[in-house]
């Protein structure tokens, strides 16, 4: 399976994003919506529009609450056309989800471990296993659950791939090409890497957003990826 890139607006304002897009054209249409540009900056108005217009959009809000208030809050994203929406990867959770996306073609993808996170914060937070093992539990009970895929790191993508299986989408964020500074994110790898490792979707922010010639930069990670896949 080839894999395809989703570029992350993470920026204050719409005209912002919708200057970015715009550079993009015919390179990328695929984007990432998160809570930046979500809560300031008109977001999921944005979101609806770039929908309308044949874009495809992931809403990155990793929702997590009571089961009926995921439940409503996933419909109301299903409504919009969306193809992708995040949910911490909690059983009751992302069954309250799947219920919420019923009769659309939203992808509910469970968050396993940010890649901001390592051992220490994961010791920090309380759990009693390492990060490997967390990401590995939250995949299988994300499989067994039945949502259609996972956000981990691309340092576990392989792992993750062996325990969902094919099918499943593995979205890995702290995806940073040859030279690119690595910044807040602690478990990162190349374009060509993670796709080999297992991924079928690459969200990639500053790498891109960040570029002098965010198009031009686009397309070399696209080049690096073109002829890599997962068995």
């Amino acid at each position: 399976m080839n894999g395809t890139l989703i570029v992350a607006l993470d920026m204050d304002t719409r005209a912002e994003a919708e200057a970015l897009i715009a550079s993009l054209d015919g390179a990328v249409d695929f984007f990432k919506i998160g809570y930046q540009l979500f809560y300031g900056g008109d977001g999921f108005a944005l979101g609806r529009e770039l929908i309308r217009k044949g874009k495809r959009v992931f809403f990155d809000l990793k929702l997590l609450d009571i089961d009926n208030t995921v439940e409503k809050g996933v419909a109301a994203i299903a409504k919009t056309g969306a193809t992708m929406l995040t949910v911490h990867a909690y059983p009751k959770c992302m069954r309250a989800a799947l219920k919420g996306a019923a009769g659309s073609d939203l992808t509910v993808l469970g968050v396993t471990v940010l890649t901001s996170m390592d051992d220490a914060d994961v010791g920090e937070a309380g759990y009693d296993r390492d990060l490997p093992g967390l990401v590995a539990l939250r995949a299988k009970q994300a499989r067994a659950v039945g949502v259609g895929g996972i956000v981990c790191s691309p340092r576990e993508a392989a792992m993750a791939r062996a325990i969902v299986g094919p099918q499943l989408a593995v979205v890995t964020p702290g995806i940073r090409p040859a030279g690119a500074a690595v910044g807040d994110q602690k478990r990162v790898m190349g374009p060509a890497e993670a796709i080999a490792a297992g991924a079928s979707h690459l969200v990639v922010g500053r790498p891109i957003t960040a570029a002098p010639d965010p198009a031009a930069a686009a397309r070399a990670i696209l080049g690096e990826m073109k002829g890599h896949a997962f068995a």
